[in-house]
């Protein structure tokens, strides 16, 4: 039962918000009472953090494996994108910004476990882009890597990029189209090109 709580308000706070779903939306999309829900989280907020705790695990591992295929640098974060976008179920109400928003605490420790995710993905791809020639070998990796966190949490705030001009996904693409074409030499560029080209009437990036 408390997999079974957990996966659907998982997918309720995905699909409406942190703040939006209620302890008795979960309980009624299940068929149980609210007490039940409560007899394993005591309170929202420790559903919320046991959801996306797990979520990110449940991510990072995604990712790992993804990096066992050893892809191409380049195209390698194309298929880390999509898959983390489907995981997150596209995001379609921007539940980090209410995350942020509502449970800052939450936030908080959850924002430190996907920069530490986010760094050691992202320096190895960096580091695995320059040995194959795809990128630059003379940028800062570690300050690039951490440029390219900070945009993943900017395009995530409201204030800056209102839903109603641009939707999540588009954020994504443009953001990491951003910071490839940054580092990139000719021979990623090339990679790159031809990988949007590929895939651009298949609508997979």
């Amino acid at each position: 039962m408390k997999e079974q709580i957990q996966n659907k308000a998982t997918e309720l706070f995905l699909q409406q918000g942190f703040k939006s779903v209620t302890m008795d939306d979960i309980a009624d999309e299940i068929g149980i009472s609210k007490k039940t829900i409560y007899a394993h989280y005591s309170t929202k907020s420790k559903l919320i953090e046991a959801c996306v705790s797990l979520l990110i695990e449940e991510i990072k591992l995604g990712i790992d494996s993804l990096k066992a295929e050893n892809l191409n640098p380049v195209v390698e974060n194309f298929k880390v994108k999509v898959y983390v976008q489907r995981m997150l179920k596209n995001e379609k109400t921007s539940p980090q910004y209410q995350l942020k928003k509502y449970y800052p605490k939450i936030y908080n420790k959850i924002r430190n476990t996907k920069f530490n995710i986010t760094q050691r993905y992202g320096i190895d791809n960096l580091q695995r882009g320059i040995t194959t020639g795809d990128y630059r070998a003379n940028m800062q990796i570690s300050f690039v890597s951490r440029i390219h966190f900070a945009g993943l949490l900017a395009i995530k705030d409201k204030a800056l990029f209102s839903e109603d001009e641009y939707s999540n996904n588009k954020l994504m693409d443009y953001l990491l189209e951003y910071h490839l074409r940054a580092i990139c030499t000719p021979k990623g560029l090339a990679t790159l090109e031809a990988f949007l080209k590929d895939n651009k009437k298949n609508n997979e990036v």
